[in-house]
């Protein structure tokens, strides 16, 4: 008796969990340590079955930055996960903490092993996405955009090829459900109406693009949204002594000065991708975003309330909900 109400309890939680989001993950990884807190909240939720990532897709042109996700994917105990990186992007620059990729242990061996040494061993971002979308189900592609409009707007310029008869603006509208981004701003910050955020002004009329030309729903976290929910340094300090080494602590290390609460700008849009419905952010009414040619953006309502872009909205109760869940899916031990 007692094992058939496990199994019932099981099933339980498995219909009201429902199917996991299908995830294409796209990140300037390295250019923050919010990408790295967004990745390591992608494989807890896997773990727990929330979410089946696809693919992490990178807009930082710069080697190792996929080397350093391909570590973080094995820290994860998915070596295999595929990755598909930007071809003269934004940002070549090398970031403050990928250069963990490379660290050794004191006997030489790898602090954080894995087997892409480089984005020069990656596919293109594009086709890759091209050949996962064509895959999958129509109307059932959660995208999270948390780096620059570049992957994307290539995506939208793609043309038919060997996984796909349609081009890319129709691809995207027969299997994505929603794109949710981290980029712009919709409140003001620090008395300033007009913020240019930092995703949108590196690569400006890509941002424009997908705003103006996009077929799916969008969902934007803005600026102020990842500012006001900040995470918590003492849990950076404090709840990832269950393993010698962890990337996300030892990036927090490189990135920001000790004491700084790093803002979660792009754990938000994902938090919302997978959970929408959960009560963690309250939206616009929909309407239009478009993006002026330095960067600022701008939100117009649609006299109806239903044009299809929309962006985050947070009480002081969601932050410390979003806060909360936020840490909670970041210090959780990867899955053994």
């Amino acid at each position: 008796m007692n094992g058939r109400l496990l199994m019932i309890g099981v099933l339980a939680v498995t219909l009201a969990q429902g199917e996991p989001v299908k995830l294409i993950f796209d990140t300037d990884m390295g250019n923050d340590t919010d990408d790295l807190m967004a990745l390591c909240m992608i494989h807890n939720l896997q773990s727990r079955g929330a979410v089946e990532l696809l693919a992490v897709t990178i807009t930082k042109d710069h080697p190792q930055a996929a080397a350093f996700t391909d570590a973080v994917n094995t820290f994860y105990g998915r070596p295999d996960m595929p990755i598909g990186v930007v071809k003269g992007g934004a940002t070549p620059e090398p970031g403050k903490f990928n250069l963990l990729a490379d660290a050794k242990n004191d006997d030489g061996s790898p602090r954080y092993p894995h087997d892409l040494k480089g984005g020069d061993s990656a596919p293109e971002a594009t086709g890759l996405i091209r050949k996962l979308l064509a895959a999958q189900p129509d109307n059932s592609v959660s995208l999270v955009q948390v780096g620059f409009f570049t992957n994307f707007q290539r995506l939208l310029d793609s043309q038919p090829d060997a996984h796909s008869p349609l081009n890319g603006k129709d691809l995207v509208a027969q299997k994505v459900k929603v794109l949710s981004i981290m980029a712009g701003a919709f409140q003001t910050v620090n008395h300033n109406t007009r913020h240019l955020e930092y995703n949108v002004v590196k690569d400006v009329p890509a941002a424009q693009k997908l705003a103006k030309e996009w077929p799916t729903p969008v969902v934007w976290s803005g600026y102020e949204i990842g500012v006001a929910a900040a995470y918590p340094y003492d849990s950076v300090v404090r709840d990832y002594g269950y393993v010698k080494h962890h990337p996300l602590p030892e990036a927090y290390a490189l990135y920001s000065p000790p004491g700084h609460h790093r803002p979660t700008w792009d754990p938000t849009a994902l938090l919302y991708a997978v959970y929408p419905d959960r009560g963690y952010f309250d939206l616009s009414p929909g309407g239009h975003v478009t993006v002026e040619d330095n960067g600022a953006t701008w939100f117009r309502p649609s006299k109806d309330g239903k044009g299809p872009h929309r962006f985050l909205v947070m009480s002081p109760e969601q932050t410390s909900r979003v806060r909360e869940a936020i840490v909670q899916l970041c210090v959780t031990p990867p899955a053994k």
